[in-house]
C-alpha cells in the first residue's frame, strides 16, 4: 500500500510517502509512491483482498505456531513493551491467511520478511550497538519528535472522505508506522476502529498497533500486489513486471513499502538494513532466505 511523507524525526519525506520511527515517517495506504526511511506513500484506496478474514486462510497454525514466544524474545531483544508477543499472535487472529498459506518454508519466510520489514520502520539500533544493529528492533512506537504533539504536517484538509480530526495528529506510529488521516482512515475502517478521532490507540494497544501492520502486509494497493502475496507465492509478475524487473521475494516487499526511496538505484543502507534484519530471522527460522532480496534493478511503482 502506501504510507507517508515528510518525517519530523528525521527521515526524508516519500512520494507523499513516510520516514521510520527512528528516522521518521510513516506507513498507509494506496497507489502512491514511496515514503522515507519508515514508509511509504501515496493515498489512493486500499484493496480489499487478503483483508480482514484474509484470502481463505490456511490450516499451518498461523503466525504462533511458526515464531514461538521464545524466538520472538531472542529477535527482539531491546524491543517496546507495546510490541509484547502476545499482541502479535492476537493480532495475526484477524487475519488468518497471514503465515498461514503456502508450503511450511513460505510461511517462515514470510514471517521473516514482516518482521524484517517492520523492525527497520523502528530500529533502535545502529552500527555498534549492543547485541549488534539487528536486535534492536520494534524499539519505538511513534516518530522520534513528534510524542508530545509536535507533528501535525500529516494531514491532508483537502481528503472529505477521512477528514482530520480536531486537535489530531496523524504522525507515524505503530510497527508499520502508520501515517496521514487517510491512511488512518482507511485502516480504522477495515478493521473497525476510530483511528481518526482515536489515533494513540495505535501507540496505547500492542494489539492495534499489529493488527495496522498487518493491515497493511495484507492489502494489495493496485498496481501494487500485497506483501503476503509476494511472499506465499500467490502473486505472478506480469510481463511488464517482468520487464521491470519486478520478481517474487524479500526485495518486492521493499518494493511495495519504499520502493521510490530504496529501489531501481545502487542499494543503500535503508535496503541493507532491512535485509539484514531479513537473513538474520531466515536463519533464526532455519529457513533458505529465497532469490531477490534486493531490488536494486526493480522499477517502483
Amino acid at each position: 500500500m502506501a504510507l507517508l511523507g515528510a518525517a519530523c524525526g528525521g527521515g526524508e519525506g516519500g512520494e507523499g510517502g513516510s520516514g521510520g520511527a527512528g528516522s521518521g515517517g510513516g506507513t498507509g495506504g494506496g497507489s502512491g509512491g514511496s515514503g522515507g526511511n519508515g514508509g511509504v506513500g501515496g493515498r489512493g484506496g486500499a484493496g480489499g483482498a487478503g483483508g480482514m478474514g484474509g484470502a481463505g486462510g490456511g490450516n499451518g497454525g498461523g503466525f504462533a505456531a511458526i515464531v514461538s514466544k521464545e524466538v520472538y524474545d531472542a529477535m527482539f531483544l531491546h524491543r517496546n513493551a507495546l510490541y509484547a508477543y502476545e499482541s502479535l499472535v492476537a493480532a495475526a487472529e484477524t487475519f488468518p491467511a497471514f503465515c498461514n498459506e503456502g508450503s511450511l518454508d513460505d510461511r517462515r519466510r514470510e514471517a521473516a520478511a514482516f518482521l524484517a520489514n517492520i523492525s527497520h520502520e523502528t530500529t533502535g539500533g545502529w552500527p555498534a550497538a549492543p547485541d549488534g544493529p539487528y536486535a534492536w528492533g520494534l524499539y519505538f512506537t511513534q516518530e522520534v519528535g513528534c510524542e508530545n504533539g509536535g507533528c501535525t504536517g500529516y494531514c491532508d484538509a483537502t481528503n472529505q472522505e477521512w477528514p482530520c480530526a480536531p486537535g489530531k495528529t496523524y504522525h507515524g506510529r505503530g510497527p508499520i508506522q502508520l501515517s496521514w488521516n487517510y491512511n488512518y482512515g482507511q485502516a480504522g475502517d477495515a478493521l473497525g476502529l476510530p483511528l481518526l478521532t482515536d489515533p494513540d490507540q495505535v501507540t496505547s494497544d500492542g494489539t492495534v498497533a499489529f493488527r495496522t501492520g498487518a493491515w497493511f502486509w495484507m492489502t494489495p494497493q493496485s498496481p501494487k500486489p500485497s506483501c503476503h502475496d509476494v511472499m506465499t507465492g500467490a502473486w505472478t509478475p506480469s510481463m511488464q513486471d517482468q520487464m521491470l524487473g519486478r520478481a517474487p521475494g524479500f526485495g518486492m516487499t521493499i518494493n511495495i513499502i519504499n520502493g521510490g526511496l530504496e529501489c531501481n538505484q545502487p542499494t543503500n543502507t535503508k535496503v541493507e538494513d532491512r535485509v539484514g534484519f531479513y537473513l538474520r530471522y531466515t536463519q533464526m527460522l532455519g529457513v533458505d532466505p529465497g532469490p531477490n532480496l534486493y531490488c536494486d534493478k526493480m522499477a517502483s511503482y
